[in-house]
C-alpha cells in the first residue's frame, strides 16, 4: 500500500523535506489560506497541535492560493501572519497547488486515497460554499478535487490516509479520530 512517506515537499524556505521524517506520527495535512472565512480555523488547529503534539501528532500546513486568491502573500509573509495572528507552531510548507495538472504530487495522492467527504450542512458557511461551487460546476460533489481552503487529511502512524475532512467539519470530530489513532 502506498503511503505519504513516498513524498517529499518543500518547506517554506524551499528546502526539500521527506515525509519519512514524520514516520510513526499521526499527521493532519491541511491546505490553508490567510484571507478566508475559514482562516480562524488556525486557532482550532493550533489548539489541537498543542494538545496532541507531545503524544506524536503533527500538523502539516500547505498554503494554497487556488480558492478565491485567498493566500496571496509570499511564503514568508504567510508564515509571519500565522505566527503573529494565531501563534501557530506547527510546520508550514511552501505554497502549492492542490488541484489541476500542476497540483503537488502529494495532493494528487491524497485525493486519490480519499475523495470528497461531504459537507456538514449545519455549518454557517455551507450555504455560501454550496451555492458558489454549484454555480461553477453543478456536479462538483462528484470530483475528488479539493473544494476549498482548510480541507484536511488524517494520516495514521504507518503513513496511510485514514480520513478526509471538508472545511465545515467540527474540530471535535477530528480530535476524536486523532485520539483513536494516537492510541493505536
Amino acid at each position: 500500500m502506498r503511503t505519504v512517506y513516498e513524498f517529499s515537499v518543500k518547506d517554506r524556505k524551499g528546502k526539500d523535506v521527506s515525509l519519512k521524517e514524520y514516520a510513526n506520527e499521526v499527521l493532519l495535512i491541511v491546505n490553508t489560506a490567510t484571507k478566508c472565512g475559514f482562516t480562524p480555523t488556525y486557532t482550532e488547529l493550533e489548539n489541537t497541535f498543542q494538545k496532541y503534539h507531545a503524544q506524536g501528532f503533527e500538523i502539516l500546513d500547505f498554503p494554497c492560493n487556488q480558492f478565491g486568491q485567498q493566500a496571496p502573500g509570499t511564503d514568508a509573509s504567510i508564515h509571519k501572519f500565522c505566527k503573529l495572528t494565531y501563534g501557530t507552531d506547527f510546520p508550514r510548507f511552501k505554497k502549492i497547488k492542490v488541484n489541476g495538472d500542476d497540483a503537488d504530487p502529494l495532493y494528487k495522492f491524497l485525493k486519490k486515497q480519499k475523495g470528497f467527504a461531504g459537507w456538514d450542512e449545519s455549518h454557517e458557511l455551507f450555504p455560501v460554499l454550496d451555492k458558489m461551487l454549484s454555480e461553477a460546476d453543478p456536479n462538483y460533489k462528484d470530483s475528488a478535487d479539493i473544494k476549498w481552503n482548510f480541507t484536511k487529511f488524517l494520516i495514521n502512524k504507518k503513513g496511510q490516509v485514514v480520513k478526509r475532512y471538508e472545511p465545515t467539519e467540527k474540530i471535535d470530530n477530528i480530535c476524536a479520530d486523532i485520539e483513536t489513532l494516537l492510541a493505536e
